[in-house]
């Protein structure tokens, strides 16, 4: 099991990440409560939200994303806790993958929308997508904001998740 940790400035040791056999873990420090990790499964682009206890991870929700979708989380996970600019959501969701070279051609790219007026026409169809994935991240307790002609920022909703709600009233016998 390798342990991989970003050397750039937006690296912490609060998201130190595992990668094993093309499963990415995010402990996403004080997003998620202690003891949960989300598990990406990169291939079927299934995110899971596992409970870490004595007994060994057990599953506690999950959601499937489409590729587009994929291409929208990645970056957010990968940029949490900060935030994630737009020129990274859009050369990820154009480009798939992303490197200092497509991102410096996509801030062009919306640099250029925004000075002509035309910057809402351009990031119609990433935030269509970006939307779709704030609503699937909901189950785990994960909200999206947007910063202003800046990015975004994947943040921990101060409520407990939907499903652990669910699930305990189904414990307690109660639909």
């Amino acid at each position: 099991m390798q342990v991989v940790a970003y050397c750039e400035e937006k690296a912490t040791r609060n998201n130190v990440e595992q990668i094993t056999e093309g499963i990415r873990h995010f402990s996403l420090q004080d997003a998620l409560p202690t003891g949960y990790k989300l598990a990406l499964n990169m291939e079927l682009g299934t995110l899971s939200y596992l409970s870490i206890g004595n007994e060994g991870p057990q599953l506690v929700a999950q959601q499937q994303f489409t590729a587009s979708e994929m291409s929208i989380l990645l970056p957010l996970l990968d940029s949490y806790p900060y935030y994630c600019p737009y020129e990274v959501l859009y050369a990820s969701f154009y480009n798939g993958s992303v490197n200092d070279i497509v991102v410096a051609r996509c801030r062009q790219r919306l640099q250029m929308a925004q000075d002509i007026g035309t910057w809402d026409q351009e990031m119609r169809p990433v935030r269509n997508v970006l939307s779709r994935t704030r609503l699937k991240l909901r189950t785990f307790g994960l909200t999206v904001s947007s910063i202003l002609e800046t990015g975004c920022i994947l943040r921990g909703t101060p409520t407990t998740p939907p499903v652990q709600n669910t699930r305990q009233a189904t414990i307690h016998g109660k639909s």
